[in-house]
């Protein structure tokens, strides 16, 4: 993969992220404007915005045409309060936003109490019937590999379209590690069509290959498309946009 046909990608898979903390809900709508205004850029638009649930409507009406919009419950702190996140979800659906991004109760989860993490994952699962459901597991703070791909499976058991890696809050995000252990327990669960999310530090068009590379090996090249994969970012549409705009520095050709 060229690093021209890696950015093409990326762009394509791209959930352009705004989820910064302590915004009122008019400085929130700032951000997803111009979030919106980089969506119209010059190469194309990414697969959908992702943003809090109270701007959920507003990224709707903001969002270019064909751009889904995503927008995230039980974040970031993953507690195991059900009711909690079945209103996050509510306030998701209600805005009209198509995709739902829920944190795992992984303290809980960590700690054994598997039936709280399914509970919560259950009942959004519900709440949101017929929008794509991505579950993000914070691998880096489950850290053991059993652990993640324990969760993946529990994750998938209770209905999730996509397992996401991290929210980008706990200092490890995505690792490659953690992606090979959620990409494998897709492919070895029977009938599986779920997709992958690469989120927490992918900056760049390389960063963003390495992860591409790893759903071809292990899900297919049918699964690179946005209906199974996924990079949550903020910035790495800028060194898209360097790599497409011929203005970015040389990276090595392994990188790709």
């Amino acid at each position: 993969m060229t690093p021209p046909e890696a950015a093409r990608l990326a762009l394509a898979c791209l959930d352009l992220t705004t989820l910064n903390d302590g915004h009122d809900t008019a400085g929130g709508e700032a951000d997803v404007d111009a979030l919106a205004a980089r969506a119209r850029g010059p190469f194309g638009p990414p697969a959908a915005l992702c943003v809090w649930p109270r701007l959920a409507a507003f990224a709707r009406r903001a969002a270019p045409p064909g751009v889904a919009v995503a927008a995230v419950a039980n974040f970031p702190h993953g507690g195991t309060d059900v009711d909690a996140a079945v209103r996050d979800t509510a306030a998701i659906v209600d805005a009209g936003a198509q995709e739902v991004d829920v944190v795992l109760p992984w303290r809980a989860f960590a700690a054994g109490d598997e039936a709280a993490a399914a509970a919560v994952l259950r009942a959004v699962r519900r709440a949101c019937d017929g929008r794509v459901l991505k579950v993000i597991l914070e691998t880096g703070e489950l850290a053991d590999d059993a652990r993640i791909r324990r969760a993946a499976a529990l994750a998938l058991a209770e209905g999730a379209d996509f397992l996401k890696t991290s929210t980008g809050k706990v200092p490890v995000g995505a690792t490659p590690e953690a992606a090979r252990a959620l990409l494998e327990t897709i492919a070895d669960t029977p009938g599986c069509r779920a997709g992958f999310k690469a989120s927490g530090g992918v900056r760049t068009v390389a960063d963003a290959a390495l992860y591409a590379g790893l759903v071809r090996e292990i899900l297919g090249a049918d699964a690179l498309a946005p209906q199974r994969f996924r990079l949550g970012a903020s910035g790495l549409l800028n060194d898209i946009e360097a790599v497409l705009g011929g203005s970015a520095p040389a990276a090595p050709s392994s990188a790709y």
